[in-house]
């Protein structure tokens, strides 16, 4: 496999020439400096490309292996976790009052995307460990906060978090793994009993501890959402003193044999194979389902920077292959073999990937930092303007990144013709990965019709439209410059597909008869009309600050090529999104009629 660079100019441009630093301003944020946050990016650069990236094809092909309930990680993997943990880089996000480095999440999530890019099965272990600080720190009690989180924000410890069940897919309300109250034994705990599947990391040997966060319902709860508790359930049992006890009544039965990451244990735990899984509950009794949505929000938002990274390094991939494989006649000097760079055709495909991908990392990056914003701004209207706006954002982010990196990685195969199907050329194994990023954290289903039918339906669309006038905002920007002034145009006729889709969302979900259906049948390509735009003014965005770098007088060929991909994804790319309103304006009596056994 090609050698992995993480893309820290790109990641510079956005965060400094697009972004302009904003979240560095913020309070809580003022140790932190450009200069600080440029050498954060050029170590992580290296340990991504040295330490975490050659070890991508090894352990795809390795696998993880399972003996006795215990898990082995392949080779190499528990050093560059290692490397990872004592280098400080779990905790670059978490506040310094947690023990973290208090950095801003919008360099937290650049430095995620370059972990995932170099590696996306190891780069899943400290994902899940983010989520279960991010679930401890706003729902443990004082004494869990204080002998967990130390451990977890260090990555001494790892966590999990377990929702799924065999009969417990999308629908956790019918979640039947049971929590035991224990009012004759010493300690305020719970015995769980169940089975979870699909648990990510659920068991390894790369860290001294794993803390699992488990869905569970006490046996006399209501049936539903409303009698789900949350409880912390650890592998080994802590001591008084933070030391390790006994190992935990939880095993691991056995482990996916998965398309992708092969490299990360995906497991089936057994909570209760004995006297039972001695769990503590977290939050209040009966909104453990809210709880976990605080860690199931961070991890969307990863699984799209996730994408993000597959999705960079299917472009790498793809662009080295491209410049050496010699083969044909050149369309532009007639030479005789010219490398297939040459073609129009793969210059398309290429262009297609490094435009998209150059976009999805800008919408994510501009989310992360207004989740800066919702969480450290002094205006308590900013805070929450900024939280409006990361509501409607994180499904964009998560499934439109994760959709588009499928798609991305497809056209990297296709660059490489027949070779990008020999799994030793290593452009198959970056498909199978991001394959299942559509799917897990709630499926990209699930995304779309929570923003169409629960964040579009609840504020009626406000922070949307606040959205789309700031991306009308740069169409008028672009057309005010001569050579831009297309792309503005082009932009502007996105903007009013989007508010006209919009439109037609919520008068569809006001139907008293058919607007939950409705709403199911538009949300998936309102989603994508909504990430072609958002991410179409991102590139325009883009488009202005290479200009103007231009016209200060830079001769750095990056801008040049920035202009070209902003070319592209508004030009060529969001008119195929734009298609998504006539998709939407055609109705659903198709899909309403639709008898899937009659076929």
């Amino acid at each position: 496999m090609t050698p992995y660079a993480a893309p820290v100019r790109d990641v510079r441009f956005v965060l400094e020439e697009m972004l302009e630093h904003g979240s560095l301003a913020l309070p809580g944020f003022e140790e932190a400096s450009p200069d600080l946050v440029e050498a954060v990016l050029e170590e992580a650069a290296r340990l991504a490309g040295e330490v975490w990236a050659p070890l991508n094809a090894s352990g795809d092909r390795q696998g993880c292996r399972l003996h006795d309930g215990q898990v082995r990680v392949p080779d190499g993997f528990i050093e560059a976790y290692r490397a990872y943990a004592e280098g400080g880089w779990n905790g670059i996000g978490v506040s310094e009052s947690l023990g973290g480095q208090g950095l801003p999440e919008v360099v937290a999530s650049a430095v995620q995307e370059m972990l995932h890019g170099a590696n996306m099965a190891l780069g899943l272990c400290p994902m899940l460990t983010a989520g279960a600080i991010e679930a401890l720190a706003h729902h443990g009690s004082e004494a869990q906060q204080a002998i967990y989180l130390p451990k977890l924000v260090e990555g001494t410890w790892t966590g999990t978090m377990n929702l799924t069940e065999p009969q417990a897919g999308s629908d956790l309300s019918k979640v039947r793994t049971r929590a035991v109250p224990c009012p004759d034994e010493e300690g305020d705990h719970y015995r769980l009993f169940g089975q979870k599947i699909y648990i990510t990391w659920g068991e390894h040997d790369a860290a001294e501890n794993i803390i699992h966060l488990v869905l569970a319902r006490k046996p006399d709860a209501p049936e539903g959402n409303k009698g789900i508790s949350l409880f912390l359930v650890p592998k080994f049992l802590v001591n008084a003193d933070g030391s390790l006890g006994e190992r935990n009544d939880v095993t691991c039965a056995s482990i996916e044999h998965k398309l992708g990451i092969h490299g990360s244990p995906t497991c089936t735990l057994s909570f209760g194979e004995g006297a039972g899984a001695i769990g503590y509950r977290v939050g209040e009794e009966g909104r453990g389902l809210n709880h976990m949505f605080t860690m199931m929000n961070e991890a969307r938002h990863k699984v799209g920077i996730q994408g993000i990274g597959v999705a960079e390094r299917a472009c790498q991939h793809a662009f080295a292959y491209a410049l050496d494989r010699v083969q044909g006649r050149s369309p532009r000097s007639g030479h005789s073999d010219c490398t297939i760079s040459d073609h129009l055709d793969v210059r398309r495909m290429l262009l297609s990937m490094r435009a998209r991908t150059d976009a999805l990392r800008a919408l994510a990056l501009f989310c992360a930092a207004q989740l800066d914003q919702a969480r450290h701004a002094a205006d308590e209207g900013e805070r929450a303007a900024a939280q409006a706006r990361v509501d409607v954002l994180i499904p964009v982010v998560k499934s439109f990144s994760t959709d588009q990196a499928v798609e991305i990685a497809s056209l990297g195969i296709q660059v490489h013709g027949g070779m990008g199907f020999i799994e030793e050329t290593g452009a198959a194994q970056l498909l199978r990965d991001a394959r299942i990023a559509p799917i897990y954290e709630g499926t990209n289903g699930i995304q779309a019709l929570d923003l169409a039918g629960r964040k579009l339906q609840r504020d009626g669309g406000a922070a949307l439209e606040g959205l789309i006038g700031e991306v009308e905002a740069t169409a008028q920007a672009l057309e005010a410059q001569g050579e831009l002034a297309d792309l503005g145009k082009s932009l502007a006729g996105g903007a009013a597909d989007l508010r006209a889709a919009m439109a037609a969302v919520l008068e569809a979900g006001a139907d008293p008869e058919q607007g939950a259906d409705a709403v199911q049948a538009y949300a998936t390509p309102f989603l994508s009309l909504a990430g072609h735009v958002l991410c179409a003014w991102q590139m325009g965005e883009a488009a202005l600050k290479a200009s103007a770098a231009m016209a200060a007088g830079s001769d750095d060929p990056f801008y040049r090529a920035k202009q070209q991909s902003a070319d592209y994804a508004i030009r060529q790319w969001l008119p195929v999104g734009r298609a998504q309103r006539a998709v939407i304006e055609a109705g659903m009596a198709s899909l309403a009629a639709f008898d899937a056994s009659a076929h």
